[in-house]
Protein backbone atom coordinates (compact mmCIF):
# COMPACT_ATOMS: atom_id res chain seq x y z
CA UNK A 1 0.00 0.00 0.00
CA UNK A 2 1.42 3.46 -1.24
CA UNK A 3 1.98 6.04 0.96
CA UNK A 4 -0.18 8.93 0.93
CA UNK A 5 2.27 12.74 0.44
CA UNK A 6 2.86 14.72 3.61
CA UNK A 7 0.57 17.97 2.78
CA UNK A 8 3.33 19.85 4.92
CA UNK A 9 6.18 18.79 2.43
CA UNK A 10 7.22 20.70 -0.66
CA UNK A 11 6.81 19.18 -4.35
CA UNK A 12 10.03 17.48 -4.17
CA UNK A 13 8.87 15.96 -0.42
CA UNK A 14 11.47 18.13 1.18
CA UNK A 15 10.23 19.27 4.82
CA UNK A 16 8.63 22.57 4.83
CA UNK A 17 10.31 25.07 7.53
CA UNK A 18 7.65 25.43 9.74
CA UNK A 19 7.24 21.67 10.17
CA UNK A 20 10.67 21.72 10.89
CA UNK A 21 11.31 23.77 13.34
CA UNK A 22 8.53 22.25 15.46
CA UNK A 23 10.18 19.04 15.51
CA UNK A 24 13.72 20.16 15.71
CA UNK A 25 12.21 22.15 19.28
CA UNK A 26 10.80 18.71 20.17
CA UNK A 27 14.14 17.17 19.94
CA UNK A 28 16.26 19.91 21.22
CA UNK A 29 14.20 20.03 24.16
CA UNK A 30 15.15 16.03 24.70
CA UNK A 31 18.53 16.57 23.90
CA UNK A 32 18.45 19.07 27.02
CA UNK A 33 17.16 16.10 28.99
CA UNK A 34 19.79 13.97 28.14
CA UNK A 35 22.50 16.60 28.67
CA UNK A 36 21.23 16.50 32.30
CA UNK A 37 21.24 12.47 32.75
CA UNK A 38 24.51 12.80 31.06
CA UNK A 39 25.97 15.23 33.73
CA UNK A 40 24.11 13.44 36.36
CA UNK A 41 25.38 9.99 36.08
CA UNK A 42 28.78 10.72 34.66
CA UNK A 43 28.59 9.45 31.06
CA UNK A 44 31.26 10.29 28.59
CA UNK A 45 30.39 10.01 24.81
CA UNK A 46 32.32 10.37 21.98
CA UNK A 47 30.25 11.36 18.52
CA UNK A 48 31.74 11.77 15.31
CA UNK A 49 30.59 13.01 11.89
CA UNK A 50 32.45 11.85 8.84
CA UNK A 51 31.43 12.37 4.96
CA UNK A 52 32.21 13.59 1.64
CA UNK A 53 32.56 17.28 1.37
CA UNK A 54 29.32 19.27 1.36
CA UNK A 55 27.32 16.71 2.85
CA UNK A 56 25.78 18.85 5.80
CA UNK A 57 28.18 17.76 8.70
CA UNK A 58 28.33 21.41 10.01
CA UNK A 59 24.62 22.11 9.86
CA UNK A 60 23.80 18.90 11.26
CA UNK A 61 26.35 19.57 14.33
CA UNK A 62 24.62 23.43 14.55
CA UNK A 63 21.23 22.03 15.08
CA UNK A 64 22.35 19.36 17.95
CA UNK A 65 24.28 22.06 20.04
CA UNK A 66 22.40 25.04 19.29
CA UNK A 67 20.39 24.68 22.82
CA UNK A 68 22.70 22.91 24.98
CA UNK A 69 25.42 24.02 26.64
CA UNK A 70 29.09 23.84 25.26
CA UNK A 71 30.71 22.96 28.45
CA UNK A 72 28.47 20.19 27.94
CA UNK A 73 28.36 19.51 24.48
CA UNK A 74 31.91 19.92 23.60
CA UNK A 75 32.80 20.68 19.49
CA UNK A 76 36.21 19.56 18.44
CA UNK A 77 37.17 20.43 14.98
CA UNK A 78 40.92 20.22 14.14
CA UNK A 79 43.10 22.10 12.16
CA UNK A 80 45.40 20.32 9.73
CA UNK A 81 48.36 18.63 11.52
CA UNK A 82 51.56 20.64 12.66
CA UNK A 83 55.07 20.03 11.96
CA UNK A 84 55.08 18.61 15.36
CA UNK A 85 51.80 16.49 15.55
CA UNK A 86 52.90 14.90 11.89
CA UNK A 87 55.85 12.93 14.24
CA UNK A 88 53.27 12.27 17.03
CA UNK A 89 51.23 8.63 17.01
CA UNK A 90 48.49 9.21 14.68
CA UNK A 91 46.31 8.95 17.54
CA UNK A 92 47.17 11.37 19.69
CA UNK A 93 46.26 14.82 18.64
CA UNK A 94 42.18 13.55 18.83
CA UNK A 95 42.84 11.52 22.77
CA UNK A 96 43.82 14.84 24.26
CA UNK A 97 40.20 16.43 23.36
CA UNK A 98 38.52 12.94 24.95
CA UNK A 99 35.72 13.29 27.70
CA UNK A 100 36.07 13.61 30.93
CA UNK A 101 32.79 12.67 33.13
CA UNK A 102 29.80 14.43 32.20
CA UNK A 103 30.80 15.42 29.17
CA UNK A 104 30.06 14.58 25.03
CA UNK A 105 32.91 15.59 22.36
CA UNK A 106 31.53 15.86 18.93
CA UNK A 107 34.41 15.58 16.30
CA UNK A 108 33.50 17.56 13.07
CA UNK A 109 36.27 14.98 11.14
CA UNK A 110 38.10 12.71 13.23
CA UNK A 111 40.99 10.24 13.03
CA UNK A 112 38.85 8.91 10.26
CA UNK A 113 40.82 11.40 8.25
CA UNK A 114 43.48 9.12 6.94
CA UNK A 115 40.71 7.19 5.85
CA UNK A 116 39.44 9.96 3.41
CA UNK A 117 41.02 13.20 2.51
CA UNK A 118 44.61 12.02 3.86
CA UNK A 119 44.55 8.25 1.73
CA UNK A 120 42.54 10.50 -1.50
CA UNK A 121 44.81 13.45 -1.57
CA UNK A 122 47.91 11.50 -0.81
CA UNK A 123 48.69 12.88 2.19
CA UNK A 124 49.99 9.31 3.79
CA UNK A 125 51.01 6.35 2.26
CA UNK A 126 49.50 3.36 1.18
CA UNK A 127 51.82 1.52 4.13
CA UNK A 128 49.94 4.19 6.52
CA UNK A 129 46.48 4.19 4.99
CA UNK A 130 46.49 0.12 5.27
CA UNK A 131 47.99 0.16 8.80
CA UNK A 132 45.30 2.80 10.03
CA UNK A 133 42.43 0.61 8.43
CA UNK A 134 44.43 -2.78 10.96
CA UNK A 135 44.88 -0.72 13.72
CA UNK A 136 41.28 1.66 14.33
CA UNK A 137 39.20 -1.08 15.16
CA UNK A 138 41.54 -1.84 17.87
CA UNK A 139 41.86 1.50 19.44
CA UNK A 140 37.91 1.72 19.01
CA UNK A 141 37.52 -1.54 21.61
CA UNK A 142 39.89 -0.07 23.92
CA UNK A 143 38.08 3.24 24.15
CA UNK A 144 34.84 2.00 24.06
CA UNK A 145 36.37 -0.73 26.90
CA UNK A 146 37.70 2.08 28.71
CA UNK A 147 33.98 3.09 29.31
CA UNK A 148 32.80 5.89 26.50
CA UNK A 149 30.20 5.51 24.24
CA UNK A 150 31.28 5.91 20.51
CA UNK A 151 28.89 7.06 18.16
CA UNK A 152 30.10 7.11 14.44
CA UNK A 153 27.88 9.29 11.84
CA UNK A 154 28.29 8.67 8.09
CA UNK A 155 26.68 11.74 6.45
CA UNK A 156 25.86 10.50 2.53
CA UNK A 157 25.59 12.89 0.11
CA UNK A 158 24.22 12.11 -3.63
CA UNK A 159 26.91 13.07 -6.44
CA UNK A 160 23.80 15.41 -7.68
CA UNK A 161 23.19 16.98 -4.53
CA UNK A 162 26.94 17.59 -3.47
CA UNK A 163 27.29 19.33 -7.05
CA UNK A 164 24.12 21.70 -6.45
CA UNK A 165 25.51 22.44 -3.15
CA UNK A 166 29.22 23.31 -4.44
CA UNK A 167 27.49 25.13 -7.45
CA UNK A 168 25.81 27.37 -4.89
CA UNK A 169 28.58 27.92 -2.46
CA UNK A 170 30.17 29.47 -5.56
CA UNK A 171 27.67 31.81 -6.69
CA UNK A 172 27.13 32.87 -3.12
CA UNK A 173 29.45 35.41 -1.14
CA UNK A 174 28.12 34.52 2.15
CA UNK A 175 28.54 31.00 1.84
CA UNK A 176 32.14 30.94 -0.38
CA UNK A 177 34.02 30.74 3.14
CA UNK A 178 32.20 26.99 3.43
CA UNK A 179 34.41 25.94 0.23
CA UNK A 180 38.36 24.58 2.00
CA UNK A 181 40.96 23.93 -0.17
CA UNK A 182 40.24 20.65 -0.39
CA UNK A 183 36.86 20.70 -1.57
CA UNK A 184 36.91 21.30 -5.49
CA UNK A 185 39.74 18.99 -5.93
CA UNK A 186 37.64 16.54 -4.11
CA UNK A 187 34.68 17.35 -6.52
CA UNK A 188 36.68 16.10 -9.30
CA UNK A 189 38.32 12.50 -7.10
CA UNK A 190 34.22 11.07 -7.13
CA UNK A 191 34.54 7.73 -7.68
CA UNK A 192 37.98 7.57 -5.37
CA UNK A 193 35.96 8.86 -2.14
CA UNK A 194 33.39 6.21 -2.80
CA UNK A 195 36.66 3.24 -2.87
CA UNK A 196 37.62 5.31 0.13
CA UNK A 197 34.57 5.14 1.80
CA UNK A 198 33.87 1.17 0.99
CA UNK A 199 37.11 0.06 2.39
CA UNK A 200 36.43 2.41 5.23
CA UNK A 201 33.06 0.75 6.19
CA UNK A 202 34.46 -2.82 5.62
CA UNK A 203 37.77 -2.68 8.40
CA UNK A 204 35.92 -0.74 10.87
CA UNK A 205 32.27 -0.91 10.76
CA UNK A 206 32.44 -3.69 14.20
CA UNK A 207 30.25 -4.60 16.43
CA UNK A 208 31.60 -2.71 19.09
CA UNK A 209 31.79 0.76 17.41
CA UNK A 210 29.36 0.74 14.06
CA UNK A 211 29.11 3.15 11.64
CA UNK A 212 25.47 4.66 11.48
CA UNK A 213 24.75 5.59 7.67
CA UNK A 214 22.56 9.47 7.56
CA UNK A 215 21.54 10.05 4.02
CA UNK A 216 21.73 13.99 3.51
CA UNK A 217 20.58 14.63 0.50
CA UNK A 218 17.87 16.54 2.01
CA UNK A 219 19.25 18.32 5.10
CA UNK A 220 16.33 19.22 7.28
CA UNK A 221 15.36 15.32 7.67
CA UNK A 222 18.81 14.24 7.81
CA UNK A 223 19.34 16.14 11.11
CA UNK A 224 16.07 15.49 12.59
CA UNK A 225 16.68 11.94 11.88
CA UNK A 226 20.07 12.14 13.28
CA UNK A 227 19.08 13.75 16.56
CA UNK A 228 16.61 11.25 16.94
CA UNK A 229 18.86 8.51 16.34
CA UNK A 230 21.65 9.85 19.31
CA UNK A 231 18.81 9.84 21.80
CA UNK A 232 17.68 6.44 21.08
CA UNK A 233 21.35 5.13 21.46
CA UNK A 234 21.69 6.51 24.66
CA UNK A 235 19.08 5.56 27.46
CA UNK A 236 18.24 8.37 30.07
CA UNK A 237 15.93 9.62 32.19
CA UNK A 238 14.49 12.75 33.67
CA UNK A 239 16.42 14.20 36.03
CA UNK A 240 14.28 15.94 38.78
CA UNK A 241 15.29 19.69 39.54
CA UNK A 242 14.62 21.64 42.31
CA UNK A 243 12.17 24.60 42.08
CA UNK A 244 13.99 27.45 42.76
CA UNK A 245 12.48 31.14 42.96
CA UNK A 246 13.94 34.45 41.71
CA UNK A 247 15.42 36.10 45.13
CA UNK A 248 14.32 39.82 45.27
CA UNK A 249 16.12 42.49 44.84
CA UNK A 250 17.28 44.22 48.01
CA UNK A 251 16.12 48.10 48.83
CA UNK A 252 19.02 48.39 50.82
CA UNK A 253 21.63 51.24 49.96
CA UNK A 254 19.99 52.29 46.95
CA UNK A 255 21.61 53.04 44.01
CA UNK A 256 21.31 54.96 40.83
CA UNK A 257 23.33 52.39 38.36
CA UNK A 258 22.16 54.60 35.26
CA UNK A 259 22.98 58.08 36.51
CA UNK A 260 26.38 56.79 36.88
CA UNK A 261 26.40 56.52 32.85
CA UNK A 262 26.27 59.48 31.58
CA UNK A 263 28.93 60.94 29.90
CA UNK A 264 30.34 57.16 28.84
CA UNK A 265 30.58 55.95 24.99
CA UNK A 266 27.83 53.52 24.15
CA UNK A 267 27.31 52.11 20.95
CA UNK A 268 25.07 53.85 18.57
CA UNK A 269 21.32 52.23 18.17
CA UNK A 270 20.91 52.51 14.59
CA UNK A 271 18.28 49.60 14.64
Amino acid sequence: MSKKPDPNDGDRGKLKAKRYEKELRKLQAKLCRLQDWIRHRGLRVIILFEGRDAAGKGGTIKAITERVSPRVFRLVALPAPSDREKTQMYFQRYMQHFPAAGEVVIFDRSWYNRAGVESVMGFCTKEQHRRFLELCPEIEKYIVNGGILLIKIWLEVSDKEQKRRFEARLADPLRQWKLSPMDLPSRSKWFEYSRARDLMLKATDTKWAPWYILRSDDKRRARLNCIRHILSLIPYKKVPREKVKLPRRSMKRAYDDQASLEGRRFVPEKY
